[in-house]
């Protein structure tokens, strides 16, 4: 087992399995496509341990709170993770975390999409440290998101030679 799912492991968390997707939903492209020493990450939602999209959905400031979309992107930290560990077969494998996009179904008037985005970021830097977990990233509100996921985050990853 890999140390960084020892970590995830010690916390109670646990990689879903691949999204199953919405009723009607497609997915033609690859949830992490690697590319030399980079992984790029299609963009994530928060997903269930049984692979299904996590609830609660709807708009960040109006259906959830700051902190229940904190949450959702914590969520959306394992789904990614999970479809990392598919791809690279060993978490470990991650030299560092590169550039974050987070976005949050954001009601009108809603501006604290940093707050919301940080369940994420929190995570990722608990698991990998602070020197592995450091990203670059922006935090954006977005008019509506696919399902009404209150999170969607994408990103990227340099690989270990």
């Amino acid at each position: 087992m890999s140390n960084i799912e020892e970590r995830l492991r010690s916390l109670g968390l646990v990689l879903p399995p691949a999204l199953t997707p919405p009723a009607g939903m497609v997915f033609p492209f690859q949830f992490v496509r690697i590319v030399g020493r980079r992984a790029l990450i299609s963009g994530h939602g928060p997903q269930g341990a049984d692979g299904t999209l996590a609830e609660p959905r709807g708009k960040v400031g109006r259906e959830l709170s700051i902190e229940q979309g904190y949450l959702a992107a914590r969520l959306t930290g394992v789904s990614i993770l999970g479809s990392l560990q598919r791809a690279l077969g060993d978490l470990d494998r991650i030299a560092a975390w590169t550039r974050v996009f987070g976005m949050v179904n954001s009601a009108p008037g809603f501006n604290k999409q940093p707050s919301v985005i940080n369940g994420f970021s929190d995570l990722i830097i608990e698991l990998f440290g602070p020197e592995v977990g450091a990203h670059s990233r922006s935090a954006v509100g977005m008019a509506e998101l696919p399902v009404d996921i209150p999170v969607e985050i994408e990103g990227e990853v340099e690989l270990r030679a």
